[in-house]
């Protein structure tokens, strides 16, 4: 299939139930999520940067990245969807443009693009200044013939901007400005009450994106809100991780083994990548 041929659908799996995006950190973990049934892949900053000894937060250069992505499609069949951060460098338009650029050579058909960090230690950019990069996202798209799916991740509740009252209609505003200037979809994490999550889906114009996972409402209660994608953030990399420190400090204390009962079979995993 093109990568046409992948954005295409990917675009239509926002529409009816929600898509539920379990966010893969490297090849390998993006084939199992494949297998296991997922409709697309989506990244993970943190579990990506992770994997290199880097820190979240734009620790991993945009080269590092966009070869892990490289490494992802090559591996799966479904969409990939990358999380850009702010779009690496010092997030100026043309650092936007160039990593869109880069992760659309790389097979990608979607990105994430936060309005976080801002200029000189505020929380937030101005909504100006997300909506520049956001267009010079969509004009690298366009220029490469890709119908990439944008969708852009306002920070106001995740980074705890302005009096709580006034934080609904901020997301509201910002994602009005954000849709305008050519976003597809808008990202809302750290939102887990379900009458604010309800009151977004009915006040944004495009599908709302929201982060799942322990404490929040189950896929079903989600798609009666209203929310057209959920992501599972960082959360599967830091299971993986939690199960890893369990199994070592099991082994080095006890010599024993339980915490490594249940994990699929040598052969079923290794088969997962035929010839690749």
């Amino acid at each position: 299939m093109t990568q046409q041929d992948l954005a295409r659908p990917f675009r239509r799996l926002h529409a009816g139930r929600p898509l539920v995006l379990p966010n893969a950190w490297d090849a390998g973990s993006a084939r199992v999520v494949e297998e296991a049934g997922a409709a697309a892949i989506a990244t993970t900053s943190a579990g990506m940067s992770w994997a290199h000894g880097r820190r979240d937060g734009q620790g991993l250069a945009l080269a590092e990245a966009a070869a892990a992505v490289r490494a992802i499609v090559r591996v799966v069949r479904v969409p990939v969807t990358v999380d850009i951060e702010s779009g690496y460098g010092a997030g100026t338009p043309a650092d936007v443009a160039a990593a869109v650029d880069a992760v659309l050579a790389a097979g990608a058909v979607g990105v994430n693009l936060e309005d976080s960090p801002g200029r000189d230690g505020a929380p937030l950019l101005s909504v100006d200044e997300h909506v520049a990069r956001i267009r010079a996202a969509r004009a690298v798209a366009r220029d490469r013939g890709v119908d990439l799916f944008i969708n852009t991740r306002t920070d106001v509740y995740l980074a705890g901007v302005g009096e709580p009252d006034g934080r609904f209609d901020a997301v509201v505003g910002r994602a009005a400005a954000y849709v305008e200037a050519g976003a597809d979809g808008v990202f809302v994490p750290a939102v887990r009450d379900a009458d604010t999550i309800g009151r977004l889906a009915a006040a944004i114009a495009a599908p709302l994106n929201v982060m799942a996972g322990p404490g929040a409402p189950s896929v079903d209660a989600l798609a009666r809100l209203g929310v057209a994608r959920v992501s599972l953030g960082p959360s599967l990399a830091l299971a993986a991780l939690g199960l890893v420190r369990r199994a070592v400090r099991e082994v080095l204390a006890e010599g024993t083994y339980a915490a490594l009962d249940g994990a699929p079979a040598f052969g079923d995993v290794d088969g997962l990548f035929g010839d690749a």
